[in-house]
């Protein structure tokens, strides 16, 4: 930690890089930091994407009446459908890219340095590069996850067929189709998360900068006290909340058609072009943002809560020097 009178800038005050980080102990209580925050997070994804998927009448529902519907027919269990197949692919995957991002934004801020650009633009290129390649690299585990667990919560709603449990999916998505059933999207999942870790992490990097620079005033202080934790925090969460939002709406209608590939079954599987018309026709070009309601939820609130934590995360296993 910096003490008063540091000369470094307060967003650099806050920044914990990768070769300061006790490895194995943040891996181990990232595992058990990110998996609260699932728990608590999960019932917004069962909700956008039920949203997403539903066809006919199903379509016109609202997320409260999807919330309803499910709560009256399964309880509060029907709200984490297919959670326990999340978790257990979610830590493997979460380490790989943790250990991408960190790593890659190390080396993408030396590469910008020379070209001698502002502070908030060297964060986003830095960060929007190392997100792009930290999502590329996880996706090989968790699109298979993906596709277990969406068809697990939308398993017998609008049509959807029903299973038991994530195991008996994974079984007969490879008894039909084989193991390219479980990358079904694989190129339109990079496609919409590969883009939306990079507009995420790009936001928030150039966002935090902006903030201290700018409307704080702190971006060339040099002999004054270092920042508050709490003025920390509130940067940090002020950064998470505009980068979810940016993400959840230039995103939003890749994800759409992405969850309708993933969940069909093989007898009635359309390529991406079929679900673009299917969505047009029924909506307009309204359809492609269905769930964007939760969808923007979710990314405010899971990239706010996931980014407080990670930086506490950091702060955790920092090494003393």
């Amino acid at each position: 930690m910096e003490v008063a009178g540091s000369t470094r800038k307060p967003f650099q005050q806050t920044e914990i890089n990768w070769d300061k980080l006790d490895k194995t102990r943040f891996y181990v209580v990232g595992a058990g930091i990110f998996t609260g925050l699932t728990v608590a997070l999960y019932p917004i994804s069962v909700i956008k994407t039920r949203m997403q998927v539903a066809t006919n009448n199903a379509a016109k529902e609202s997320a409260f009446s999807v919330v309803r519907g499910l709560v009256r027919n399964d309880g509060i269990p029907g709200l984490y459908r297919g959670f326990g197949t999340v978790i257990t692919g979610a830590v493997p995957a979460r380490i790989i890219f943790l250990t991408a991002l960190e790593t890659t934004k190390v080396t993408a801020f030396k590469m910008v340095e020379p070209f001698k650009l502002s502070e908030p633009v060297q964060a986003a290129i830095a960060n929007g590069v190392a997100g792009m390649l930290a999502s590329l690299c996880s996706q090989s585990v968790f699109v298979p996850i993906d596709i277990v667990s969406q068809r697990l919560m939308v398993q017998g709603y609008s049509g959807h067929a029903s299973y038991n449990g994530g195991l008996d999916v994974a079984r007969k998505v490879l008894k039909s189709e084989g193991i390219r059933g479980l990358y079904r999207g694989f190129s339109l999942s990079v496609l919409t998360y590969s883009p939306s870790s990079a507009v995420w992490w790009a936001s928030y990097g150039s966002s935090q900068r902006f903030i201290w620079s700018k409307l704080l005033d702190n971006g060339t202080e040099h002999g004054g006290p270092a920042p508050s934790q709490g003025k920390i925090v509130s940067v940090q969460a002020a950064g998470g909340i505009i980068a979810g939002a940016t993400a959840s709406c230039i995103t939003t209608p890749l994800d759409t058609i992405k969850t309708r590939l993933q969940v069909m079954g093989h007898d009635k599987r359309p390529s991406a072009g079929q679900v673009v018309k299917q969505l047009i026709a029924e909506d307009g070009w309204t359809g492609f943002y269905r769930g964007l309601g939760p969808r923007f939820v979710s990314m405010s609130a899971w990239g706010t809560s996931m980014i407080l934590a990670y930086e506490y995360l950091k702060r955790l296993c920092a090494v003393n020097e």
